[in-house]
C-alpha cells in the first residue's frame, strides 16, 4: 500500500542544480534511515546520501559537498538537493526508506549532465 513516489529529474548542463523530491504515500513508522542512491547504466546502485532517524546524514566522497539531503517529516517527503552537477552524476535515482520491518523504494529518476 506503502510507495514512494520521485519526482525533480532531469537534464542539466555542467555545473547546473536539481533538487529530487520523494514523498511518501502513507507515513511510515519505525524509520531507521531514509535516502538516495543511484545506478548508472553497466554499474552497481550506489549509495549516495541517507539520513538517519535522528537526522545524522551520510554522503559519498564523490558528492560531499555538492549534495545535500533532507527531510520534511510534516509532507512525508524526502529531498536531495543537487549542486554543481558534474557528467559523472548521470544515473538513475531511487528513494530508500528502511523500515524496521522492510525497505521501501521509489521508481527511479532519471538524471542527466551534459558536459
Amino acid at each position: 500500500q506503502v510507495q514512494l513516489v520521485e519526482s525533480g529529474g532531469g537534464l542539466v548542463q555542467a555545473g547546473g542544480s536539481l533538487r529530487l523530491s520523494c514523498a511518501a504515500s502513507a507515513s511510515l513508522s519505525s524509520i531507521k534511515a531514509m535516502g538516495w542512491y543511484r545506478q548508472a547504466p553497466g554499474k552497481q546502485r550506489e549509495l549516495v546520501a541517507a539520513i538517519t532517524g535522528g537526522a545524522g546524514t551520510n554522503y559519498a566522497d564523490s558528492v560531499k559537498g555538492r549534495f545535500t539531503i533532507s527531510r520534511d517529516n510534516f509532507k512525508n517527503t524526502v529531498y536531495l538537493q543537487m549542486n554543481n552537477l558534474k557528467p559523472e552524476d548521470t544515473a538513475v535515482y531511487y528513494c530508500n526508506v528502511e523500515t524496521s520491518f522492510r525497505v521501501y523504494w521509489g521508481q527511479g529518476t532519471q538524471v542527466s549532465v551534459s558536459s
